[in-house]
């Protein structure tokens, strides 16, 4: 149902915007001026401009169908109600533990820093030989 209303919708926009193209200027804008022809002036403006009310009021009348249509299969809540807070997951790592994800140590430099003999004051390690 709404694709056809949405069809009759389209086609009727692209009538109206014709309808309305091929009114004649009143104000020259496009240098279009008067001109001849087997019909008077008067007589087709009048019929173009019918036309254009008629189209205009179908676009109004399935502009809101269409309005009906969507909201009366939407629910009933609001756009914020739908959003969810995402559960906190760890990063995806592939498989690989932190420890996998830091570089490799150097190879003279201890893994660890050397402590003290009590454990608690780390010792300054000697400076590398130049």
């Amino acid at each position: 149902m709404e694709n056809v209303v949405l069809t009759i919708h389209l086609i009727l926009a692209l009538l109206l915007i014709g309808v309305v193209l091929l009114q004649r200027s009143e104000g020259g804008g496009l240098g279009m001026g008067g001109g001849g022809g087997a019909v008077s002036t008067r007589g087709s403006a009048t019929a173009l401009t019918k036309l254009t009310w008629v189209f205009a009021a179908a676009f109004i009348v399935t502009s809101i169908t269409l309005t009906i249509l969507a909201t009366r299969g939407a629910g009933n809540g609001s756009v914020v109600d739908e959003l969810a807070p995402a559960p906190a997951e760890a990063p995806a790592t592939g498989g690989l533990s932190g420890s996998d994800l830091l570089p490799p140590p150097a190879a003279d430099a201890p893994a660890t820093p050397p402590r003290a003999d009590d454990g608690t004051t780390p010792v300054t390690p000697p400076p590398a030989n130049p």
